[in-house]
């Protein structure tokens, strides 16, 4: 119980690799603040969670609202809490081409997976640089290290996150808070629903998606050890070796067969 008195803040906490990453604190023995939209879903989790022993905070917020994301931190200082580690997990993806998708929709996205991740990075790193102790993971992707046609914003945005926190982390390597970057490939989650892409050639073959309790067992394991990213499962770190050699336009052209409609295959 050498965590109990600690703190994990986890944005979208209640699904998906967020939700298992949630799980591995818990039974780790840290205090949870969840934060999401749906505060039915916040308070099944919360249920779940209390069950081993450890204190949940839930907060219902909107983090494609920039007003909200301010909220958390507010709301988490005004309750006195430490928090020391920051989860920056939530994020969607929208699906088609550039030129016919709703540009609304993706500024939303830009929103939602790099200004409150901005947001809440800035806003706690302060704290945990005055103390000079604190942990930060980020939700990148394999995205982040590939052109994404079908999915162009979606990866741009994931491509900042990860320039991002390896910026930050060496700005902060002569302090004792570390910022790790987590890559995983296509998961087994609901952000293909919310992405409208289940017509997507790489959604097709659900044995190909990643177990979300395994990335998320592959993020925290890094983050504890202070690394600066992990590429979650073997076929990922295959795909980012080849792209890290290969012609952009190559890894832009094997994407687009990945991820285009089936009704478009050849």
């Amino acid at each position: 119980m050498a965590n109990n008195n600690k703190y994990a803040l986890i944005t979208g906490g209640t699904s998906g690799i967020g939700r298992e990453l949630a799980k591995i604190f818990a039974r780790e023995h840290y205090n949870l603040i969840l934060v999401a939209r749906n505060e039915q879903e916040l308070n099944t989790c919360a249920a779940e969670f209390r069950q081993g022993g450890v204190e949940v905070i839930t907060l219902a917020k909107d983090l494609f609202n920039r007003d909200e994301v301010f909220a958390v931190y507010d709301e988490v200082k005004a309750k006195g809490i430490q928090v020391d580690v920051l989860v920056n997990d939530a994020g969607q993806g929208y699906y088609g081409e550039f030129k016919d998708t709703d540009i609304n929709r993706e500024l939303d996205i830009i929103q939602l997976n790099i200004s409150a991740t901005v947001i809440l990075t800035k806003c706690f790193l302060k704290d945990m640089v005055a103390r000079n102790e604190g942990k930060i993971l980020q939700l990148a992707s394999i995205a982040s290290v590939t052109p994404g046609p079908w999915q162009s914003v979606y990866h741009g945005t994931k491509a900042f996150i990860l320039s991002f926190s390896e910026a930050i982390r060496e700005e902060l390597k002569d302090t004792n808070v570390t910022v790790t970057a987590l890559l995983p490939g296509a998961t087994d989650t609901d952000f293909f629903n919310k992405a409208d892409m289940q017509n997507s050639k790489i959604v097709q073959d659900k044995s190909s998606l990643s177990d979300p309790a395994d990335v998320a067992q592959d993020g925290f394991d890094a983050l504890m050890a202070g690394d600066d990213k992990v590429t979650s499962g073997l076929k990922n770190k295959m795909m980012v070796g080849m792209s890290n050699v290969m012609p952009e336009t190559t890894v832009a052209h094997m994407m687009n067969e990945q991820q285009k409609p089936v009704d478009k295959s050849n």
